[in-house]
């Protein structure tokens, strides 16, 4: 009699070049979505020794989502409240950012400071864990395999040395994959992708302004003409279209006068693009030898593009982006290997 071949678990068990077998300590971070869970579930199948850490970041994080998923997978479930690190190191970054003008970044801090930092510090393990969608290798970071979910983008912030005790399970799946492996492990994933900001539960600007007060100031065009009034620079960034209340549009946000409090604007979508990038804040997991070829990305979304960069802190694209806007991430990559990146200023 022929055996029936059972094809489960079949991708959960395909070998991860990035990985091989160990039975080193790994604290894997649970945040209860499906990416973190299967990671975990990865790592166990693979023979390592792996405990579930689940950061208490803010109120909105649900724990025991995250511990019923520990136990579905089978391993240890400990609890790392770091609430109060957050908000100073994160939140009040956000905040001050936007009171400053600027539109920030701040999951690629929260990695550095919280989910690479603090975590790090914090467990006693050989290695950690998350649920991210980007690669490692000898302490050098790359691209995932699903190039649609890479969160690479995300990591420009860490150095080689934090890198090398880093594991990223997912590099090599992509995330029809991973929903498989959930599905067929019986895991009790429920929801859909998490949210922009985690730490925010309304809108953008209904969150700053529990922060930052209203301020009535003008909007004006290319010369100077006031055409219309605001409530506060800080509630907009560059490139917006819609909310900024003026007929006769569709007229985009092309700058920021913070000190006056003026919001400019254009009717000409053109004027959101140019093709120089003053950054600061470098950060480079691989050496740099000035003047380089390389593929920028200026927002997470963004397709990125080729051009020189030039040193430090200057880039030039090839061809002119649209709403290259301060205090994004300017990420750089060499190919497939994301080399450093720095603030867009």
């Amino acid at each position: 009699m022929k055996r029936k071949n059972n094809k489960k678990n079949d991708l959960l068990n395909d070998p991860n070049e990035s990985l091989g077998r160990f039975n080193n300590k790994v604290a894997v971070a649970l945040s209860g979505g499906v990416d973190s869970a299967v990671s975990a579930l990865i790592l166990k199948n693979k023979g390592f020794d792996v405990t579930a850490i689940f950061m208490k970041l803010n109120n909105l994080t649900k724990e025991e989502k995250a511990r019923k998923l520990a136990k579905e997978i089978g391993i240890p479930f400990k609890v790392l409240d770091l609430r109060k690190q957050f908000k100073e190191k994160i939140i009040n970054y956000f905040i001050e950012e936007y009171r400053s003008g600027n539109t920030p970044n701040p999951c690629a801090l929260c990695n550095k400071e919280i989910k690479f930092g603090l975590f790090l510090k914090e467990v006693n393990a050989d290695f950690v864990a998350t649920g991210h969608y980007a690669k490692t290798k000898d302490g050098y970071l790359y691209k995932a395999k699903d190039f649609k979910k890479d969160q690479s983008y995300f990591l420009w912030k860490l150095n080689s040395k934090t890198l090398k005790t880093v594991l990223f399970p997912l590099s090599n799946f992509t995330k029809e994959e991973v929903k498989k492996i959930a599905k067929e492990n019986n895991l009790s994933i429920v929801g859909g992708e998490s949210q922009e900001v985690c730490f925010i539960s309304e809108t953008n600007n209904e969150f700053l302004k529990k922060y930052i007060k209203e301020k009535e100031g003008d909007i004006i065009n290319k010369k100077g003409e006031v055409i219309g009034k605001h409530s506060g620079v800080w509630f907009y960034t560059i490139g917006q279209r819609r909310g900024i209340g003026l007929s006769g549009g569709p007229y985009w946000v092309i700058d920021k006068d913070v000190k006056r409090n003026k919001l400019i604007v254009s009717l000409n979508e053109k004027d959101l693009f140019s093709k120089e990038v003053l950054f600061k804040n470098a950060n480079w997991i691989r050496k740099v030898d000035f003047p380089i070829k390389v593929k920028a990305k200026i927002r997470y979304g963004h397709k990125g593009g080729f051009g020189v960069l030039l040193s430090n802190n200057k880039f030039t694209f090839d061809r002119p982006q649209k709403a290259i806007t301060r205090g994004q991430s300017i990420v750089f990559y060499n190919k497939s290997e994301l080399i450093g990146g720095g603030t867009i200023k």
